[in-house]
């Protein structure tokens, strides 16, 4: 259990963590918490906006849909790597979950498969809205890997929470499948190298080609982007692999 970061304290965590910060007017006033709690915090989860554009994809975020009102998370974690905040409070970005997924967030053990939505999380975990078409296709570059990583160890590292206090909107509530295009395990494995003085530490393996693999099958297998692959390993059009190939995995 742990008070949120003050609006202050945030923005000094993540300059510290080395964050490429930009502060939207008047975000620091700019929540929900009329209709509730803001706190005690738990964890951070991380999301997709299937959205494209930073300029259009912050504003999305910092304003809400009709029915659904922002700020959408508390900062927008844009393809250049930039972090633009724009909300301190609660925010309408968790929704409902699995209420075993908060004990097990709050215990820092391994997570149960989300089954039922009945726990709000919208008091209990920091939101990371990351810009992306959530299609599995459209790139996640390095940059912004890297800033999702920083982000997410800043903030444990202020609250003296492990890795397993990261989580992916996929992993909180049935149905969801944010973030698509890299895997929470690998991020957590990334943040614990970062908290352990090792930054990125584990984020690449490797993958040996087995007879009949194409790219995208292998994609699927290791829930990462095969465009990523491709683009990572040299492959360009038509996309040819052989097997004893061995690629390149950035999770």
């Amino acid at each position: 259990m742990a008070t949120p970061l003050s609006a202050d304290a945030l923005v000094a965590a993540l300059r510290a963590e080395g964050v490429r910060v930009v502060e939207r007017p008047g975000w620091r006033t700019h929540n929900r918490n009329a209709k509730g709690a803001w706190g005690p915090v738990h964890g951070v989860m991380i999301h997709h906006t299937v959205t494209s554009g930073t300029a259009n994809t912050v504003s999305i975020c910092e304003n809400g849909y009709s029915g659904l009102p922002g700020p959408l998370c508390h900062g927008v974690i844009a393809k250049d790597g930039t972090v633009h905040l724009v909300g301190y409070g609660r925010a309408n970005h968790a929704g409902a979950g699995d209420s075993d997924v908060l004990e097990a967030v709050i215990a820092e053990r391994a997570l149960p498969t989300a089954n039922e939505a009945d726990k709000d999380g919208n008091p209990h975990f920091y939101g990371w809205e990351c810009e992306n078409l959530g299609d599995g296709e459209d790139p996640w570059p390095a940059v912004q890997l890297e800033a999702i990583e920083r982000v997410s160890a800043a903030l444990c590292r202020a609250h003296r929470w492990s890795s397993a206090s990261v989580i992916g909107h996929l992993e909180w509530q049935p149905g969801k499948i944010d973030p698509k295009g890299f895997t929470m395990s690998g991020l957590r494995q990334r943040v614990a190298g970062r908290l352990n003085g090792d930054p990125g530490g584990g984020a690449e393996s490797t993958y040996t080609v087995q007879a009949g693999d194409t790219l995208s099958r292998i994609g699927e297998r290791l829930e990462v982007s095969w465009l990523v692959l491709a683009r990572e390993n040299g492959i360009g059009a038509p996309y040819l692999i052989h097997p004893g190939q061995t690629l390149k995995v950035s999770k």
